[in-house]
């Protein structure tokens, strides 16, 4: 190889590896800080759920175009039961983004319809760590804990995210949520 084909290599490839990163999520926090203040002020579920759908918006926003793709793919796979490859998708979202929480949050909600619920509990661990005001993520892994049996675990989670957002349907099952003796000391 010649010593200018060197050359040439060498300036390429920070572009190559610079390509297949993906740039930091994009911060909503304001937007979001004004849609929590809606949602808590909303007069009824109705009205909630408009606000609701906005933050869903907001949540999807994947950092680039590349990710958007495989986000909306896998989103679309989950709707049509195609669970495999809804997972493969959110895999390669995650590996692609690993500091995006969507990416999380969508294979958690996969791994809980598949009943996978060690995996789901590991995932949306990881949406709250990156986005500790994810009601989705919140509710989701009270219904997880739920479902292990953890309940005063999982009545904490929906109180977080009920203190957010007053109107989530997940907000029946708390009176389902009182601790059981040998939870009390948790």
């Amino acid at each position: 190889m010649s010593r200018l084909a060197l050359i040439v290599l060498a300036l390429l490839l920070p572009l190559t590896a610079r390509a297949e990163t993906c740039p930091p999520p994009p911060d909503h926090t304001e937007t979001f800080d004004g849609l929590f203040e809606e949602v808590q002020a909303a007069p009824d579920a109705g009205a909630a759920q408009q606000v609701v759908n906005r933050m869903w918006a907001l949540w999807a926003d994947a950092p680039d175009a590349r990710a958007q793709e495989i986000l909306d793919r896998g989103m679309r796979r989950r709707s049509a039961y195609d669970f495999l490859g809804a997972m493969q998708d959110f895999d390669r979202l995650i590996a692609y983004c690993p500091d995006y929480a969507e990416g999380y949050n969508q294979r958690g909600f996969v791994s809980f319809i598949r009943q996978d619920y060690p995996a789901a509990l590991i995932d949306l661990d990881r949406v709250i760590a990156l986005s500790p005001r994810h009601t989705g993520a919140l509710t989701g892994r009270a219904l997880t804990l739920m479902a292990l049996g953890r309940t005063a675990e999982a009545r904490a989670d929906l109180l977080v995210a009920l203190a957010l957002n007053p109107w989530l349907p997940e907000r029946r099952f708390l009176d389902q949520l009182t601790p059981g003796p040998e939870e009390t000391d948790l």
